[in-house]
C-alpha cells in the first residue's frame, strides 16, 4: 500500500502540471487570435463578445422554415440571448419534463394536458418578455426624443443623431438604435431600418415617433420642434401609463389567483384522499368534467385580462 503513495502523488502532480500548462496555452490562444483580429481590422480593435450557441444544425434547418422566421423575429423583440434551434429543444424538454411529473404527481391523464399548459407557457413567456422589453424601451422614448431633438438643432445629421443616441442610452434603447445604426451603415433607408425598429418592438408612441422622424426627412421641416412637442407628449403619456398599471395591479393579480386556486384544489383533494384523481379520470365522465373546469379557468383568465386592458 505504501508504494503506490509516491507514484500516486507523481501522477496528481503530473496532471496538474498538465492542466496548467493547458490553461495557460488556451489563454495566450486567445489572446493570440484577438490580437491577429484587431490587426486585420481596419476600424479598430474587434470585441469578441457573447456565447457559443447550440443546436447550430437544427437552428439552421428551423430558421428555413415560416414558424422560424417567425419565432426568430419574436426572439429578437424579447432581446434574450436564444436562438430559435435552443428555444425549441428547451420547450420540448420543458414538455417533457411537465408531462412525466404531472403523470407522476398527479394521474396520467394529466401528463399531456401539462404538455399543452407548458407550451401555452412557453408562448406566454416570450410574450410577457417581449412586452416587458417594449413597455422599458417607451419609457425611454422621451429622453430619445430628447436627445435627437438636441443633436438635430446643433447641425447633426438623423443617422448621427441615431447613432449618438445608441452610445448615451442604455438597453433596450441603446442595443435597438445601436442595430438601426448598423442597417444604416450598411447602406438600408431610413424608412427601413426605422420600420424594422417599430416591427420588433410594437407600440403607438414609437410609431409616433417613428413616423414623424420619416416624414421629416423625406418633406425637410421643422423637425426639432416636432421633436419637442413629442417629447412633452412622450413624458404625459409615459406619466399615464403608469397611473393606471397601478390601479391595475389588483386586477392582473387575481387573474393569476384564480387558476391558482383551482391547481391548489386538485392537488390538495389527491393529498386527502390518495388515488381520488385516479377513480375520478378513470371514467368518461369524470375526464369531461375535469376538461370543462379546465376550460372554465381558462376563459375566466382571459375574461380578467381582457377587462383590465386599457387602451391608453
Amino acid at each position: 500500500m505504501n508504494d503506490l503513495v509516491l507514484p500516486t502523488i507523481g501522477i496528481t502532480l503530473l496532471c496538474c502540471l498538465l492542466g496548467v500548462m493547458g490553461v495557460h496555452a488556451y489563454s495566450s490562444g486567445k489572446v493570440q487570435r484577438q490580437e491577429l483580429l484587431n490587426r486585420l481590422s481596419a476600424t479598430g480593435p474587434i470585441a469578441v463578445v457573447g456565447r457559443r450557441h447550440r443546436f447550430a444544425g437544427l437552428d439552421r434547418r428551423l430558421r428555413r422554415t415560416r414558424f422560424g422566421k417567425k419565432l426568430e423575429l419574436k426572439l429578437a423583440a424579447t432581446g434574450l440571448d436564444l436562438t430559435p434551434g435552443e428555444y425549441f429543444v428547451y420547450v420540448l424538454a420543458g414538455v417533457a419534463a411537465l408531462w412525466m411529473a404531472a403523470s407522476s404527481i398527479l394521474t396520467s391523464f394529466f401528463g399531456p394536458l401539462a404538455g399543452l399548459a407548458a407550451l401555452w407557457g412557453a408562448n406566454t413567456f416570450l410574450n410577457w418578455q417581449r412586452t416587458k422589453r417594449t413597455e422599458r424601451f417607451i419609457n425611454q422614448l422621451p429622453e430619445l426624443s430628447r436627445i435627437l431633438a438636441n443633436a438635430t438643432q446643433a447641425g447633426l445629421a438623423l443617422r448621427t443623431s441615431i447613432a449618438m443616441a445608441a452610445d448615451e442610452l442604455e438597453a433596450p434603447a441603446g442595443e435597438e438604435l445601436s442595430l438601426v445604426a448598423r442597417q444604416l451603415a450598411v447602406g438600408e433607408s431610413l424608412d427601413s431600418a426605422l420600420g424594422d425598429l417599430a416591427a420588433r418592438l410594437p407600440s403607438r408612441e414609437l410609431v409616433v415617433l417613428v413616423t414623424t422622424l420619416v416624414l421629416s426627412n423625406r418633406a425637410g421641416g421643422t423637425v426639432v420642434s416636432s421633436l419637442r412637442n413629442l417629447t412633452e407628449t412622450l413624458e404625459e403619456r409615459k406619466e399615464t401609463r403608469r397611473e393606471v398599471k397601478t390601479q391595475l395591479s389588483q386586477v392582473t393579480v387575481t387573474a393569476y389567483a384564480v387558476p391558482g386556486f383551482g391547481l391548489g384544489a386538485l392537488l390538495l383533494l389527491n393529498t386527502v384522499m390518495p388515488g381520488a384523481l385516479d377513480r375520478m379520470t378513470a371514467a368518461l365522465p369524470g375526464q369531461a368534467a375535469v376538461i370543462v373546469a379546465l376550460i372554465l379557468y381558462a376563459i375566466g383568465f382571459v375574461v380578467i385580462r381582457r377587462l383590465s386592458r386599457i387602451d391608453i
